[in-house]
């Protein structure tokens, strides 16, 4: 089963005490790339989450945000050093008076000065911490759901893309079942004209028509074709199907349509061969989203 790499997925987890909500968003990416936002409470947590978002979204552009709220709003609320505010305070209304400033805001200078206030900065004990990777585990879960929903959306299309260029090939095979005797009238009719029919060794003839037909045949390239794109939907239905395998699959079914649109020395066929790579194309397009 094939997954998207775009994804998005919520989940919060508390205990009565602090609540704990983590959002992760996806794009495309050839690797894995982690941004995380992080309260500054849980910033010696960062490690951890990156250790198992690595483990479990593999490859994406991913945003991770976490966000906490405590029951007790002052649980975790910044603390004032009263003593040196006074301090500060006696300090500033002094300097104030001596330069005869009336219009100071000392109080509020006071409070910017520094070590007056100190955020509450204590690391998360292991009970928090808890709460907090279940929160991640949950985002995670909806997360991997959301991917399957739109790899499932994108393997139907790619399905049918290449059922599709299977079409276009049942289309070659029936346009190609009198190309060759067409050509050999052809020359045939070209050389009585130039020499005369009197005039050309027919031996001779018959052994370059048969080397010319040879560069002209198609048989390899259309078994080859349709082998690869019967091993595509083989390998988008296998359980461990992923982007950059179905890739190298397209690549290899993309020099075998290349090669009958050279070889084909027909307008029908080769106008068959600018449909396949229309859908090819289409096809790589939305590998680049498949993890």
């Amino acid at each position: 089963m094939i997954k998207s790499m775009t994804g998005y997925g919520i989940g919060s987890h508390e205990n009565g005490t602090v609540k704990y909500t983590v959002e992760l968003k996806s794009l495309n990416s050839k690797f894995l790339e982690l941004s995380l936002r992080l309260p500054k409470v849980v910033s010696d947590r960062e490690l951890a989450l990156r250790t198992e978002a690595s483990k479990l979204i593999e490859r994406g552009k991913v945003n991770i945000t976490v966000s906490v709220e405590y029951v007790d709003q002052t649980a975790k609320a910044s603390s004032i050093n009263a003593a040196l505010l006074k301090q500060y305070y006696k300090q500033l209304q002094e300097i104030a008076e001596e330069i005869g400033e009336t219009n100071a805001s000392i109080f509020e200078m006071a409070l910017t000065m520094p070590e007056v206030v100190n955020a509450n900065e204590d690391a998360v004990d292991e009970e928090e911490g808890k709460v907090l990777m279940a929160a991640f585990y949950a985002a995670i879960s909806h997360f991997t759901k959301f991917r399957q929903d739109e790899g499932d959306v994108l393997k139907k299309d790619l399905e049918s893309r290449v059922h599709l260029i299977l079409s276009y090939l049942s289309q070659v095979e029936e346009v190609d079942g009198n190309r060759i005797p067409l050509i050999r009238e052809r020359l045939s009719h070209y050389l009585d004209e130039a020499v005369g029919k009197e005039n050309v060794d027919m031996n001779r003839f018959e052994q370059e028509i048969i080397y010319y037909i040879d560069k002209l045949d198609l048989t390899e390239e259309k078994v080859r074709l349709k082998s690869h794109c019967n091993y595509f939907i083989q390998a988008l239905n296998a359980s461990d199907s992923n982007g950059k395998k179905l890739g190298f699959i397209s690549q290899e079914m993309g020099r075998e349509i290349n090669t009958l649109g050279s070889k084909a020395n027909d307008a029908n066929i080769q106008q068959i061969v600018v449909r396949m790579k229309e859908e090819l194309e289409k096809i790589k397009e939305q590998l680049l989203n498949v993890l």
